[in-house]
């Protein structure tokens, strides 16, 4: 990741999603694309289904991730992995018990 123009405060950055897990998605240099992101990481992926483009500053508010630590990661790894999130046991227990109705 030499390139001067991944220097800046600006990042141009594809996301995919996984075809194989809900929720996780792999932020990549555009110019780059899948090129630095390891086959065995792409293989537990899946096919990468292109969901957006946009510019990465680090001022950027996304959902579930800090804008700086995903360029960072990209520039010293060339990809950012965003995992789904934790599911809450009790939630899961909640859904597993049997439900009646009380009026």
């Amino acid at each position: 990741m030499s390139d001067d123009r991944m220097r800046g405060d600006k990042l141009l950055c594809e996301i995919f999603k996984s075809a194989r897990k809900e929720e996780m998605y792999l932020y990549v240099d555009k110019r780059q694309g899948l090129g630095d992101v390891p086959e065995a990481l792409l293989e537990h992926f899946g096919r990468p289904l292109p969901t957006m483009t946009l510019i990465l500053t680090p001022e950027k508010r996304l959902g579930r991730a800090q804008a700086g630590d995903v360029m960072a990661a990209i520039r010293e790894k060339g990809y950012y992995l965003q995992m789904p999130p934790a599911k809450e046991e009790y939630l899961l227990d909640l859904y597993r018990a049997p439900t009646e109705a009380r009026y």
